[in-house]
Order: C-alpha cells, then structure tokens, then sequence
C-alpha cells in the first residue's frame, strides 16, 4: 500500500489515477480526498495506540522486566521499528491528501465559470471557500501531528541504541531517568493527533455538505 501511494505521489501517474476513476468508477475528487481523510485518521490512531504500547513496553522494561537484557533490547526495537513505520506511513498520507486536495480545489476554481445560474455559483463559491479554510486547518494539523513524532521517534532511538551497545544493568537504569520525559513527550504527541482526528471530521463535514449543491452545467 505504501508503494502504490508513494507511485501516486508522481504528478502524471496521479492525474491519469484521478482521470481513471472519474471516468471508470466515477469516483470524483472529493470522494478520494474523504477516503484519503479517512485513511489518514485511521493511520493517526494506529500511530497512537502503537506510541502507547512503546512507552507501556519501554516502562515495563526500565521497571519491572527481569527478562535478559537481548530479550528486553529486541522487544524495545520492535516497537520502535513499528512506530517509525506508522510515522512514515502518516507522512504518506498527508502528501497524498494534499495532492488530491490541490487537483480539487483547482477544478473547483476552473468550474465556478460553468455555472449559468448566479445564485448556485455563488453558493459553490463561498463553499469553496470554506472547504480550503478547513483544509488549511487540517493540513496544519497533520504536519503539527507529524512533527511532533519526529523528537519522540529520535529520542526512542536513542534509547534503543544506546541499550543495543550497553547490555547490562547499568544500561537499564539509565532508561529509567528517561521515562519521565519520553512519557510526557508521547502524552502531547497524542493530545495533537487527538485534534487533528477531530480536524479531519470536520473537514469531511464541510466537503459532504458541498456535495449536495448541484453541479455546473457545461454551457454550449
């Protein structure tokens, strides 16, 4: 899944994608920014509940845990290569909601001109305007979500390095001095993409609204 959106990131394989849906399944842009939206938010909450079993293992191990210390050290990089993965996949995510976002919003634009009635253009108009307010909102969001996982991962990895290279007692207390902020760290982390989740619902809102007003008609 994440080649194909990576694939899409590339301009001419992106519009002839769009094209192919419209024409093939129907499927406009606004319907493949929700369900981008939608993938996106559920990319979120992965990412979220993974960052919280990271810090429950991570506290486990710098308290608790009297497993061997490889055991302890593999259980740790696990985890750290699970959310650098959900990380990754979120910066995908926004990338693609942003293409396909931009392709709709500039077709929106090219369209207001179509409209023979004055009152409908208008109405499209102002919720055009609207939606880009709310996208501009979220995308906010998403990037304040994606930049908050980049110091917590660095910080995971440190610690995951700096364990692989000192396996012993000594190591494991250490951790335990860097609990405290990597949990409150994570605590933000999740209180932002809380946020950009409601975000996203309210940015699916504003474009299921728009959907019901009548669409132009080409004038001959």
């Amino acid at each position: 899944m994440l080649r194909f959106i990576k694939l899409l990131l590339n301009k001419p394989l992106r519009n002839a994608y769009y094209q192919s849906r419209e024409s093939l399944l129907g499927h406009h842009k606004r319907d493949i920014v929700v369900v981008q939206v939608d993938q996106a938010c559920e990319s979120l909450k992965d990412s979220r509940d993974q960052f919280v079993d990271a810090l429950e293992k991570f506290k486990t191990i710098a308290r608790h845990d009297d497993s061997p210390l490889e055991i302890r050290y593999q259980q740790l990089k696990k985890r750290y290569d699970i959310c650098r993965g959900k990380a990754e996949q979120v910066a995908l995510r926004i990338q693609a909601i942003e293409e396909v976002s931009e392709a709709l919003f500039a077709e929106w634009e090219a369209e207001l001109d179509l409209y023979s009635s004055r009152s409908l253009r208008a109405r499209s108009q102002q919720q055009l305007k609207k939606s880009r307010q709310q996208y501009g909102r979220l995308v906010k969001a998403l990037r304040m979500a994606e930049s908050r996982m980049q110091p917590v991962l660095a910080a995971f990895q440190d610690q995951v390095l700096f364990l692989k290279h000192n396996l012993n007692a000594h190591a494991i207390a250490a951790l335990r001095h860097e609990f405290i902020e990597m949990g409150v760290d994570i605590s933000k982390l999740i209180e932002v993409m809380e946020k950009t989740i409601s975000e996203a619902s309210q940015f699916v809102s504003v474009l299921v609204e728009q959907k019901q007003l009548p669409a132009p008609v080409l004038r001959r």
